[in-house]
């Protein structure tokens, strides 16, 4: 078994994922074409940061037409695992598997930096390793990572205890501190910060490798 990392035109941290699951932690690992529907044989499966398609339209709006994505509907519902970092996290928003959307920061500036991260669930297995209000360190590198939703999407995330994880100190004006959240069943994961540039001891922290091993059983 493998994992899978989709190729958007656009997409700049494919290459970076890969890095850190068969580099970091030996995990088998192949690249998806944007426009492949195979994916056969995949344990799990990222969707990388990046520009897909440019975000000319609107970030991940574009994407969501992917033929990779129609697969990707399916894989969700027979219960494959997603994991969807920064654009990735847009895409699944734009997708609908996962609520909300993610608009301009607050600043209306492109934020790149380390924030404190808290863990706000560990109902599912991305974030099993650690326990509810365990901090860990992760890079941020977006110009529309502010996380919206309805009064109503938001109760139900908390009741749910979907929302996993949460700024420490919010940088982009996101609505309850959200950093990243789950669906219901708990196989999709979107977060805003990157696990993949905190698996090396020289990055200054390693605590992106959990979340990248929870990709794997």
């Amino acid at each position: 078994m493998s994992i899978g990392i989709v190729v958007f035109p656009g997409s700049n941290c494919d290459r970076d994922v890969r890095w850190a699951t068969e580099g970091c932690l030996n995990i088998p690992t192949r690249f998806l074409w944007h426009e492949t529907r195979d994916l056969s044989g995949l344990e799990a499966v990222v969707l990388p940061g990046g520009f897909s398609y440019g975000d000319y339209l609107r970030c991940g709006a574009i994407a969501r037409f992917a033929p990779v994505l129609e697969s990707i509907i399916d894989y969700v519902d027979k219960g494959g695992k997603v994991l969807g970092i920064c654009n990735g996290f847009q895409v699944l928003t734009e997708l609908g598997l996962l609520p909300g959307a993610l608009t301009r920061n607050q600043n209306l500036n492109f934020i790149c930096e380390d924030v404190s991260l808290k863990v706000g669930s560990t109902r599912t297995k991305w974030l099993n390793a650690k326990e509810c209000g365990d901090l860990i360190k992760l890079p941020i590198a977006h110009g529309e990572g502010r996380y919206q939703c309805s009064t109503d999407t938001l109760k139900l995330l908390q009741d749910e205890e979907r929302i996993a994880l949460s700024y420490v100190s919010n940088p982009n004006g996101s609505v309850a501190d959200i950093a990243g959240i789950t669906n219901l069943k708990g196989n999709v994961f979107g977060l805003m910060p990157h696990p993949e540039r905190a698996c090396d001891p020289l990055t200054g922290s390693i605590d992106g490798r959990s979340i990248l091993l929870s990709l794997i059983s």
